[in-house]
């Protein structure tokens, strides 16, 4: 099932960072917080204004997002679990950082 958000709003996907405890310490997942990190996976048309324009938005659909712990909505397509919020929640896009080139010798 696909799904197409309408105007300013967005589709994402957390993005979990996998740890592995070293001292064996299982934590349950009801105990985790949950990562304020995502992928956006479907973006609307754009946010409409008063006058009828519609201006596009700066969210792309792949782009690697930061939003407030207690953004959105959730919901589970196909048994995958997103978020859709406006783009106003959105706190940053996260930029791929540079690989460093390594000096010849």
């Amino acid at each position: 099932m696909k799904i197409r958000p309408l105007y300013d709003r967005i589709v994402v996907k957390r993005v979990e960072d996998k740890e592995v405890m070293q001292g064996g310490l299982y934590i349950p997942d009801t105990a985790k917080e949950k990562p304020q990190e995502g992928e956006v996976v479907a973006v609307g048309k754009g946010k409409r204004l008063e006058d009828g324009k519609v201006i596009p938005l700066d969210v792309q659909v792949g782009d690697h997002i930061l939003f407030g712990k207690y953004s959105g909505s959730d919901i589970k397509l196909d048994g995958e679990e997103y978020l859709i919020m406006r783009e106003d929640e959105v706190l940053g896009i996260l930029d791929a950082q540079p690989k460093v080139a390594k000096k010849a010798s």
